[in-house]
């Protein structure tokens, strides 16, 4: 039930928050000063839902779609993912963010293109009222 809570908790964050990573005084648009699962609130702070040490960053390089990113909770893979294959700086497009088994299409566009173990990545994550972001550094490269 915590975890159910939590959860519900983590999508009305989202919902009701007004983030603006986009714009250029917002302080982490050019590094990953705030690592993890982020949204920059109305108060102008930027709060992490969670931590990138809680994240696993998982590239496929050989995906049978083209090369792609994972990302998922370490402790509740099953639970809370996102997957795309925005992957070019700049880059643009679609991507899949999962949360308590019900997944949301949103969009996506790459602000840090890492390829390498250890590189990191960084995506600007919106849909229909939210945005958000994940700074993370990959971990696994296949």
């Amino acid at each position: 039930m915590k975890t159910l809570f939590k959860i519900a908790l983590l999508i009305l964050t989202i919902s009701f928050s007004s983030c603006d990573n986009d714009n250029p005084t917002t302080p982490n648009l050019d590094d990953c000063n705030y690592a993890g699962f982020t949204f920059y609130d109305n108060t102008n702070t930027t709060q992490t839902l969670i931590p990138e040490s809680d994240l696993t960053t998982d590239y496929f390089n050989t995906s049978s779609n083209g090369p792609e990113v994972e990302i998922y909770k370490t402790t509740d893979p099953g639970n809370f993912w996102f997957v795309t294959q925005v992957l070019n700086l700049n880059g643009t497009g679609t991507g899949q963010l999962s949360v308590n088994g019900t997944i949301y299409n949103v969009n996506v566009t790459c602000q840090r293109a890492g390829t390498a173990v250890g590189e990191e990545l960084r995506f600007d994550i919106t849909a229909s009222g939210l945005e958000a972001e994940y700074c993370v550094v990959i971990d696994l490269f296949h």
